[in-house]
Formats: structure tokens, sequence, C-alpha cells
């Protein structure tokens, strides 16, 4: 009997209901129909177990219908073939969850696992589909020998940020550590060299921060008397844009904005945030009593939410690198910039802190304003301000290394720092962490870690109530 495509909506319509864990039928046909569209369908299996390297291949139409679509596993369907017994030996590589991104090759042999990172859809601004995220558990391997190799690594969007790179591992999902890694430059083939000490082993291009943690940040957030939470709008993935008030705004107040992950991939940027406002909301913290009597706060933990959840690097659903869209943001490609952007004319700013990671570089650093068309004197004062009082507040933060400064007036206005440091004439800077670590203060263990990070963003309340009191109405 053939399947018609009234029949692939309806199926498809129960397995994104039950994805999104709603039943909003217009949104769930929506999102249906745009799937056929884009030859989406079928559906995909959860998971790919080992057999032989032909079975495990991906056929060219199994990965269309993830073009343009959630990042997930691509299978064959091998489960049939096997042995059910309880002394059989089943490895198992399994990405079909939050943010989860990987396609098995063959993972016929522990010693010789061929895997490949699926890509974000195609970004127009930017010319191709990015790629370098890889998040995903393997089970079936305790005590054995892994070498896992990620084979279409040098074709990533920043294959140099490679070398170096030690990629995260947890049995827990809580700890993460790093194992060895090393990149072939001459294959372009990333290799994972472990021996797992459990049956199930999650890895990861780093620490994921997923959307349960999200909701369970919000909550705890909203249960303090001092926070308001707003629903901005909605996302293309029917994700909800969620706004932090924290403090009430008068007469007076200085009007701070930080915003986070418009990178999912940088999931270092929502564990800072994290510890950003765990700080913030301490009643035991004289410091942040004080920043709440001279400012407000604006915080989206989380600006791309659909990008985290398909387990995208840079884009969000529609394939849009939302650093590149604060120009002229729009609801059919980016209706996150979009409310954002509407919400900050709204009540306004004088400060915004935009959260990322940097794949390469081994430092924590800002990205100032220098080729902004407004920029002068007030604002490099308010910058080395900020700057001199990060680098006392921790450690961790170094102002010598960094992106190259822009020339005057040479700065990319379609860049969120940039263009809204122009946009409000104020102080507006672009925050970057490592994948890697520090080299200032490493740690073998864990490298850059979520621990590290919250502790980072803890510290840079000093930096911003320094900075308030310079700011203008």
């Amino acid at each position: 009997m053939p399947i018609t495509a009234p029949t692939v909506i309806r199926q498809a319509c129960f397995f994104y209901s039950t994805l999104l864990g709603r039943r909003k039928s217009s949104f769930i046909q929506r999102i249906a129909k745009k799937r056929l569209h884009d030859k989406l369908l079928p559906l995909p299996s959860a998971r790919c177990c080992a057999t032989s390297s032909l079975e495990q291949a991906p056929s060219e139409q199994s990965r269309s219908r993830w073009e343009g679509g959630r990042a997930a596993p691509i299978t064959s369907g091998a489960m049939d073939s096997i042995d059910d017994s309880e002394d059989a030996c089943r490895l198992v590589v399994n990405s079909h969850f939050d943010s989860g991104n990987i396609e098995v090759i063959d993972a016929s042999d522990p010693g010789n696992v061929q895997l490949r990172i699926h890509e974000d859809p195609f970004c127009e601004t930017d010319g191709r589909a990015h790629f370098q995220w890889f998040h995903f558990r393997l089970t079936g391997a305790r005590n054995q020998e892994l070498n896992l190799h990620l084979a279409n690594a040098g074709k990533a969007s920043f294959p140099h940020a490679w070398s170096g790179y030690q990629s995260c591992a947890s049995y827990d999902r809580q700890h993460w550590f790093r194992v060895p890694t090393n990149y072939d430059e001459s294959s372009g083939t990333l290799s994972i060299q472990h021996k797992p000490e459990q049956d199930a082993i999650y890895y990861a291009y780093f620490a994921p921060y997923s959307y349960e943690r999200h909701q369970d940040l919000i909550a705890k957030c909203i249960s303090h008397q001092s926070v308001r939470l707003e629903v901005l709008g909605e996302t293309l993935d029917g994700h909800d844009i969620d706004l932090l008030r924290i403090g009430q705004p008068g007469k007076g107040k200085r009007r701070v904005w930080m915003i986070a992950r418009q990178h999912p991939g940088e999931s270092m940027a929502e564990w800072f945030v994290e510890g950003f406002l765990e700080r913030l909301l301490d009643s035991h913290s004289a410091l942040a009593r004080h920043a709440l009597q001279k400012a407000v706060f604006y915080v989206v933990p989380n600006m791309n939410p659909d990008g985290s959840w398909r387990g995208h690097l840079r884009t969000n659903a529609a394939g849009a690198n939302l650093n590149r869209e604060w120009a002229k943001p729009s609801l059919e490609t980016s209706p996150e910039v979009y409310h954002v952007r509407n919400k900050m004319d709204k009540v306004g700013l004088d400060m915004m802190l935009d959260i990322h990671g940097d794949e390469e570089l081994p430092y924590n650093f800002i990205n100032g304003n220098e080729g902004i068309p407004c920029w002068g004197e007030r604002l490099a004062k308010l910058q080395k301000t900020f700057v001199e009082s990060f680098k006392k507040s921790s450690p961790d933060f170094q102002s010598q290394h960094g992106y190259a400064i822009d020339e005057p007036n040479q700065a990319n206005l379609n860049i969120c720092a940039h263009a809204i440091g122009d946009r409000f004439k104020t102080l507006s800077l672009t925050l970057e962490m490592p994948f890697k670590d520090t080299i200032e203060n490493p740690d073998p263990v864990q490298g850059w870690s979520p621990g590290r990070t919250k502790s980072f963003g803890a510290s840079i309340l000093n930096p911003i109530v320094d900075t308030v009191p310079s700011l203008d109405g």
C-alpha cells in the first residue's frame, strides 16, 4: 500500500508533538509539512548498533532527510540483526536526544569506529553549512580500547581549532572530563582514544547545557521575588524566548543586558550565565544587593534554543547565524533577534554583554567596539574601566590576547555587540571563552569546564558594578 503525503504528515505530527511535548496541532502540522517539503522524512530511528560497515554506512537518501532539520543519528535500522543473548556484545552509538549530533558510518570494530558530524542547515550570510559540535552516547564498550574517528572533522567550520583540543566525556552527565584526542591534518580526521570504565559513556565537543537544565534555571530564578519572567516570543520550532528581569526599574537605575548562546554549540555561554545569576541572586552577597540598588538586569540565558536542542554549532532552525542578524532581523529567519532587539528598544539599554565561546583561542577575552561609528573617548574609558576591573576580579580573564581590533568605522554592524553599541551609543561587549582551556591556569583533567565557567560568570559582577557609575542615563 503506497504511503501518501497526508499519511506521512499525520505520522510526522505525532512524532514532532512527542518531541516538543505539546499538542499544538496547527503548529505541528506546519512543521510536519515543512519537513515533508524539505524531504526530511521518513522519520529517524533512535540508534545505531555495531554491524557490518556496509549496513552501517548511511545512504545519501537517509542523509537528505535531515537537510535543514534537527541533527540526529543516521542509522540503517540494524537492530533486527543483533544477537539478543545475554552474553552478546553490542556497541551502540546514539545521539537521538537533546543537543545530540553524530552520524555512524561504521561501528563494527571498537578499535576503528567511523563517525561523521552532521551539518547545520546552510547559512546564507556565512556561505556554508556549519558543523563542529558533536554529542553522543556510546554503550557496550566497557573495558574496551576505543578508537573513535570523526572522519569529516577536516571540513568543519574551524578545522585549525582541532589542534590541541581534547574531547569531553562523562558517565553521569554531571562530571565531565577530557580524554586523549588527536587531529590528523593530512586526513582531516579527529580521533578519540579512550577505554570506558562503565557500560555507557557520553562524548561531546564541550559539556552540554541541556534545554531541561535551561528550564530548571528559569524555574529556580523566578522563585526569587526580585525576578520576573517574560516570554518575548516563539522560535521557529516553537520554543519560548525567555527573558529574566532581575530587580525593579526605577529613576536613575542603569539597564544592564546580558545575552548568551547566540551560537548554540557554545554551551559554556549558558553555564556562564548560570554562575552570574546565582551570584546576582545570592541574598547573602553585599555586592549583589548593591548591584540591584544601582541597576536592573535583563538576561536572556539562551538566545538560540532551537539550535541548542537540534545539536547545531552556529545556527538556528532556519540556518541563520544570529550574530549576523542584528542589522535587519526578521520573524521569518531570526525571530530570536527580532524580539530581543524590540524589547531592548522598548525598555532601553545602558550596558550590554554578549556571551560566547571561541573554538581556537585558549583565553578568556573581550572583543571591544573600537570600530563602530560612535566610538570615542567616553566609550574608550568605559571599556577600559570594565576590562581593568575584570582582570582584578578573575585571574582567568586577560586582555593581551584576543581578536584583532577593528579599524575606525570598519566594525561589522550585523554583529550584536557592534550593532547594539552603535544603536544605543553605549558600552556593548562580546565575551569569549575557550572550548579548550586557558593557558594561564590550565586544568589537565577537565580543561575549561562548567564549574570554572560558572565561577567565571560570577566574577563578572565586579566589573559591572565598577562600570555602572560611569554610564550615562
